[in-house]
């Protein structure tokens, strides 16, 4: 779940980043527009994938490096 967050945060700093850089965004380009549904599921996602890595700045560090030792 934290690798599809991130990932999904990812587009979404990179829409923002064409949007203020080059006043033009990529999502609804895509996807036919700003307020087409797809769109929006898209915007969604990529908010809630925001929230959800708020939760990586409380997580005890220890926990999360010995798990990626048993991948």
């Amino acid at each position: 779940m934290d690798q599809l967050a991130l990932a999904l945060t990812i587009v979404g700093a990179i829409n923002w980043g064409s949007i203020g850089i080059f006043g033009f965004d990529i999502v609804a380009w895509l996807f036919g527009g700003q307020m087409t549904a797809l769109s929006r599921i898209i915007f969604t996602l990529v908010g809630l994938a925001g929230v959800w890595c708020i939760s990586l700045f409380f997580r005890n560090t220890e926990m999360v490096e010995s798990r990626n030792k048993a991948v």
